[in-house]
């Protein structure tokens, strides 16, 4: 296992990189606070961009429409100017106290992979929760997405050498992200690796033909299919096929067994798993920080968002206060008013003054943008 790297020291961390996430960030640069972001996802925008990224939505100040993609991509590009430090595949695991009253704050990214920061505040945006992978319902499956050659991955994609050789890759879901990957891996060249080995097949595995996907999508797949760069099969994994061939000395997974719609059974050769069965929250280990949790919720103060404890920062779906509405509106004040206060705390003789965008040099000079009108 590698050796875990030593904390990276910043003035702020940001757990959970969604639009209040992100719009924290932003705030906190034009207060010229350092931060890092942290998130489970592999991909920026939390639940606007995991669970609904072409949805519309219809509450956003001066956007008439705008998709959750659309969103992430508008404040990632806001937040360019700072470009803070952005880590994603983290699941943030310990959050504890240190004597010189900074926080230090854990993370794992699978069994070779952690990072940890040591940060005087701490802004917790993770929403309800850490969005994780709804993992199969098979336990046998579990060993194989550790020991090498990893051949069960929820997230990321294995390295090009284990697409190159595995024989029977399949994509288990049925929503846009497993179509859309099924689709990317034909297009991408292992359907190339297939041709010269005469082995490589790559399949679509879903309980029923009914998908949930955009009708483009649907018209993608269906070429792919009456080309026969992949197929689909019905089914649900009930069971797994192993044996000699794996990594050190354990077995291999070298097939599914499938329970079919009309109640039947079969096996489908399988040696590399893609899951994508969509994403759930789980409050996780945030539970066992020993914060002050009320109904999951972290209480705050309405005009600062601290909680009780000092440096610890809450916004958007996870705090709690009188009032409190969740809406991506609200935490974009949250999270302003939070950046406020985190500068107060870190330059505590330092006057704050409210500036604006429009006409503040020191601002635009930060945006890089030209002088103000």
């Amino acid at each position: 296992m590698a050796a875990t790297p030593p904390p990276i020291e910043t003035e702020a961390l940001i757990i959970g990189a969604g639009p209040a996430g992100l719009f924290l960030a932003f705030q906190l640069g034009l207060q010229e606070v350092a931060c890092h972001l942290v998130d489970v996802l592999p991909e920026p925008g939390g639940q606007c961009a995991a669970l609904y990224p072409d949805k519309p939505i219809y509450d956003l100040p001066g956007l008439p429409v705008c998709s959750g993609r659309e969103l992430t991509e508008r404040l990632l590009q806001q937040l360019r100017p700072f470009n803070p430090p952005l880590h994603l595949g983290q699941l943030v695991s310990g959050l504890q106290r240190q004597p010189d009253g900074r926080w230090l704050v854990r993370s794992s990214g699978g069994p070779n992979s952690s990072q940890a920061w040591l940060a005087p505040t701490v802004f917790i945006a993770a929403g309800v929760g850490a969005f994780v992978p709804r993992k199969e319902a098979l336990p046998e499956l579990e060993p194989f997405e550790h020991s090498p050659p990893v051949q069960v991955c929820y997230h990321d994609l294995p390295p090009e050498a284990a697409l190159a050789t595995a024989k029977h890759i399949v994509v288990h879901g049925g929503d846009a992200a497993a179509v859309e990957l099924a689709l990317a891996l034909v297009q991408e060249g292992t359907q190339e690796w297939a041709q010269k080995t005469g082995q490589n097949r790559i399949t679509l595995l879903h309980r029923s033909e009914r998908l949930q996907i955009e009708p483009a999508l649907q018209a993608a797949l269906d070429r792919a299919l009456a080309a026969q760069t992949l197929q689909l099969v019905l089914g649900q994994p009930v069971g797994i096929v192993s044996g000699p061939g794996g990594g050190q000395a354990g077995p291999a997974l070298q097939a599914l067994q499938l329970a079919t719609p009309g109640g039947g059974q079969t096996t489908l050769p399988c040696d590399l798993l893609l899951p994508r069965l969509g994403l759930s929250p789980k409050l996780g280990p945030l539970a066992d920080w020993g914060l002050a949790l009320q109904r999951k919720l972290l209480p705050v103060d309405s005009a600062t968002m601290a909680s009780a404890e000092p440096g610890l920062y809450a916004v958007g779906d996870i705090n709690h206060y009188p009032g409190k509405r969740k809406l991506i509106v609200c935490a974009f004040h949250e999270a302003t008013l939070a950046a406020f206060a985190a500068a107060a705390q870190l330059r505590p003789g330092q006057r704050q003054l409210l500036q604006y965008t429009t006409t503040s040099p020191r601002l635009q000079q930060l945006l890089g943008v030209g002088g103000g009108g």
